[in-house]
């Protein structure tokens, strides 16, 4: 798995509560493909699963928002992911729903089973109350008829997605994240810089290139040190950082501001604390600390854009669908609207 580049864009929301937005949906996701290198007829796919997710919300959630971005793929260039949220009725049979030729509002029934024949990955969760969360992924070379209901996407031992969101009225956004390896372990840091905008983002963007260039093996204490250093010369950030080891079975953390972590199974859910501070500007001593990491649970890293206290309680079964849909979720309930926003989402890879 590659680490994000520090410069690397945010997702963008279209919302589409009404038949003319679906075009506007369409044709912001095409120009994402033809930025990407997709060719004529992979950016006509892009614009199919595009149609098909905007119809979806406005003949039956009652309206929702999709989420255009690039990310990681899991082997070769980056893909393309689109990601509908929509807080409406939910799907009453899912897997009914992914069949072709199946419809509840009248319509020829070929949406979801479209959407998912042509993505490389795919994935959704719906609730009866609560809504549905789509994430389809293509890429270039995405071929017809390889997408499939996914609950991980295989990168190593581990599966992360990522959805960074710009404060409304921004063209960048304030808050970053970064990935690396550390042996078999990975190391997460996610930063957020004071207030929005480009000073804000330059600040973010400070701390990823800092923690990327960090030495190999650095605990996160060091590498926070390190950025803390590093943006003296900004407006400064609230930065966590994280090491998740499977083979050890720990997350060792150290955080200065108000960045969420959180350890999350169906069973239990530990939150990762950070001391008071701005790096950049003043922290205390930073220190370490490690939380057994147990088997199934999730690490969940996110800025103050989504509202700290919150839970999954009417989402049984969200746990085991990927972290992009994971993601999705949180963000759909729980995005405070008024601030950048960003959340990672780690867990291990099934066995």
């Amino acid at each position: 798995m590659t680490a994000p580049m520090a410069t690397r864009a945010c997702h963008v929301a279209i919302e589409v509560r009404e038949p003319s937005q679906v075009g506007e949906l369409r044709r912001a996701a095409v120009r994402l493909a033809q930025a990407l290198g997709f060719d004529e007829v992979a950016a006509g796919r892009v614009a199919i699963v595009a149609t098909e997710l905007g119809n979806n919300l406005v003949r039956h959630a009652q309206g929702g928002r999709v989420l255009i971005g690039e990310v990681e793929a899991v082997d070769g260039p980056p893909a393309l992911e689109l990601l509908s949220l929509d807080a409406g009725p939910g799907i009453l049979d899912v897997a009914a729903s992914l069949v072709d030729g199946h419809s509840t509002g009248g319509t020829p029934g070929t949406g979801l089973g479209a959407v998912r024949r042509l993505s490389s990955e795919f994935d959704l969760y719906s609730s009866r109350p609560g809504g549905t969360v789509v994430m389809a992924r293509l890429t270039a070379a995405t071929a017809p008829g390889t997408g499939a209901v996914v609950p991980h996407v295989p990168q190593g031992r581990y599966s992360v997605a990522a959805l960074r969101l710009a404060a409304p009225g921004e063209t960048v956004c304030g808050d970053n994240w970064a990935l690396r390896r550390q042996g078999e372990a990975l190391q997460i840091l996610m930063a957020d810089g004071l207030g929005h905008g480009p000073q804000a983002c330059e600040a973010a963007d400070a701390a990823a290139r800092e923690f990327l260039a960090a030495a190999p093996g650095t605990p996160p204490s060091r590498v926070l040190d390190g950025v803390h250093q590093a943006l003296r010369s900004t407006r400064g950030a609230a930065v966590a950082v994280a090491t998740v080891d499977d083979e050890a079975g720990t997350v060792t953390f150290c955080g200065a501001g108000n960045i969420a972590g959180r350890i999350i199974s169906g069973v239990g859910d530990r939150t990762l604390l950070s001391q008071h501070g701005t790096a950049g500007v003043q922290v205390r001593r930073l220190q370490d600390v490690v939380y057994d990491w147990p088997a199934h649970a999730l690490v969940l890293l996110h800025s103050d854009g989504i509202v700290s206290r919150w839970n999954l309680d009417g989402a049984r079964g969200l746990l085991r669908h990927h972290p992009g849909v994971i993601a999705g979720w949180l963000l759909k309930d729980h995005l405070r609207g008024r601030d950048d926003a960003s959340v990672v989402v780690l867990k291990r890879r099934p066995t």
